[in-house]
């Protein structure tokens, strides 16, 4: 029988947290992250980390792996997270992916990155061009045309460039190449349970967790990890509940709108990760999490 790798995901505030843990702990499993922010050290409050208590309860992967000024990148990630599975494996416990972002949610059920290598100088060179320049440069390498690329998207072109530079192919031809990349996890039967909830409960939820994440001194964090060099990542300096404090710091948020604006963004995030799970996402058990009385039923 195949091994199973069983991944819970859902929108943010949807309680993903306790019923991974509880899940886990029937089930002698280990949880691999699939959260875009947990990676790195000190984004605690804002992220709602899972505390150092609650992974006393079930070991953690892929949790403070890196500093706050080095962003992560999904090869990595998708290196980090086999690793951690394969271990996890070898020693005989159950698999628990969890998170609610939906790129890394789908390293584990197709290819998420190619296989093309691209020299730092190269890369460099590229991320130097205008977007103007860039779009030239990759036009005149490409005379069938850039298929669906979001030209108007600058580290779109970038990565498109660098790889049709590196390879000497053009995006079409990559393009087919990835698509006969074989499936992550082949061998391995996956179980995938989307929580939800109603949407007036999710929004009190969120706004409850902003509350509290206020006051337990999510201001405080942002200040400590600025001088740690947070604006330096974009991807950490740009997530919600940290880009509201900056902008406040800047003098661009009133105090007074602090809560609010970290709401209404979050509320905004829970919509696109909604329409990801629809459109993205096939053959997922959905759960109303307030019906949730038995962890065991997350997963048949």
């Amino acid at each position: 029988m195949p091994p199973t790798l069983h991944v819970l995901s859902g929108p943010t505030a949807v309680g993903k947290t306790e019923w991974a843990l509880r899940w886990a702990e029937t089930h002698d499993a280990e949880i691999v992250s699939a959260d875009s922010l947990l990676f790195y050290r000190g984004m605690d409050i804002g992220t709602a980390k899972p505390t150092q208590l609650e992974r006393s309860r079930v070991p953690h992967h892929l949790i403070d792996v890196r500093p706050v000024d080095a962003q992560m990148d999904v090869s990595t990630y998708v290196e980090l997270a086999r690793a951690a599975v394969n271990d996890i494996a070898a020693r005989g416990r159950s698999v628990l992916v969890t998170g609610g972002s939906g790129f890394y949610l789908k390293s584990f059920f197709a290819p998420v990155v190619d296989e093309i290598e691209v020299p730092d100088g190269l890369r460099a060179e590229v991320r130097g061009l205008s977007l103007e320049l860039a779009l030239a440069r990759l036009h005149a390498l490409n005379p069938g045309g850039l298929g669906a690329l979001d030209v108007a998207n600058p580290r779109r072109v970038a990565r498109a460039l660098e790889r049709c530079l590196a390879s000497g192919r053009t995006l079409h031809e990559l393009a087919a190449e990835f698509a006969r990349l074989p499936a992550p996890y082949a061998g391995w039967l996956l179980e995938l349970t989307i929580l939800e909830r109603d949407p007036l409960t999710l929004e009190q939820r969120i706004a409850a967790r902003v509350a509290q994440m206020l006051a337990d001194g999510l201001v405080d964090e942002v200040r400590s990890l600025q001088a740690r060099g947070l604006e330096k990542n974009s991807s950490a300096a740009g997530a919600i509940g940290y880009r509201e404090v900056l902008a406040m710091f800047a003098g661009e948020l009133p105090p007074d709108r602090l809560a609010s604006e970290i709401i209404a963004n979050t509320r905004a995030l829970v919509k696109k990760q909604r329409t990801w799970f629809r459109t993205q996402v096939r053959g997922a058990r959905l759960i109303d999490a307030a019906t949730l009385d038995d962890a065991s039923a997350l997963f048949s």
